[in-house]
């Protein structure tokens, strides 16, 4: 049979087939059951070793989520994913959450605070970044939707469940999306280290949208002059910084103790 190429006119190349979405998949024991455990999250396919489905099986999760399961082998699930993923036996392949809208979440009544990254892109601090404000009663995590990785992989696996529990808001332009936030009542603590005003002076007053920039280049100038004040977590002399995970649990922890006390 001849070539269909043969004849193609010198210097063509036959098209080629557009690049699908790439695959999600979450994996580790905490973020594979808090994913088969909502139902807003669509799971494409489910693979576990015998002792990781023995261990899912006794979470009380729906038998129509684990109907899919396929037993595998840990080095057929170490194949699926990026080299030196810790799965501990389990892997999903999941399709993104729908997206969630900042005027259905962030609602000022409840009090609970916002948290607002501003172009931080380690899957690792982001991931942390969630499983804290889970733990401190956020209501909603903003993020650039063109600067930050995939809610998946290693960020899933550092949220440890969290993704499925906090909604995030993928904004466009973090700026507008603050005052967004300040027209809904939120004031806008931007979090930096040359700030003189302590994380402590917070107005107790109204809902705080708490805005973290990357490490090394903090929050961008325009983010930042659109925060409604600049603030600090007062540390010893001799330490530079903390992790940008870190700073975001101590300021939750910070909001949400006030909001126990009032």
């Amino acid at each position: 049979m001849k070539s269909q190429t043969k004849n193609r006119p010198p210097g063509r190349r036959p098209p080629r087939e557009a690049a699908g979405p790439p695959r999600l998949f979450i994996y580790g024991r905490h973020a594979a059951a808090a994913a088969l455990a909502n139902p807003a999250r669509k799971i494409r396919a489910l693979w576990a070793t015998k002792n990781a489905a023995d261990w899912l099986a006794g979470r009380a999760l729906p038998a129509a989520r684990l109907a899919a399961l396929r037993e595998a082998r840990p080095d057929d699930i170490d194949r699926l994913l990026p080299e030196g993923a810790v799965h501990q036996g389990i892997a999903l392949e999941v399709e993104d959450l729908p997206r969630a809208r900042l005027k259905e979440v962030c609602d000022p009544a409840d009090g609970r605070p916002v948290v607002v990254l501003d172009q931080i892109a380690d899957p690792q601090n982001i991931g942390a970044i969630f499983r804290s404000a889970a733990a401190f009663g956020a209501a909603a995590i903003v993020v650039q939707d063109r600067r930050t990785p995939p809610l998946a992989g290693a960020l899933a696996k550092a949220a440890a469940g969290a993704l499925e529990r906090v909604p995030c808001v993928r904004a466009v332009n973090i700026a507008r999306a603050l005052e967004a936030l300040k027209e809904r009542g939120y004031h806008c603590a931007g979090l930096a280290g040359e700030a003189e005003t302590p994380v402590a002076a917070i107005p107790a007053d109204a809902p705080a949208a708490l805005v973290l920039g990357a490490e090394g280049a903090g929050l961008r100038r325009l983010v930042a002059e659109t925060c409604d004040r600049l603030y600090r977590i007062p540390i010893a002399p001799a330490a530079e910084s903390l992790n940008v995970s870190v700073a975001a649990a101590v300021c939750l922890y910070e909001l949400t103790r006030r909001r126990s006390t009032a």
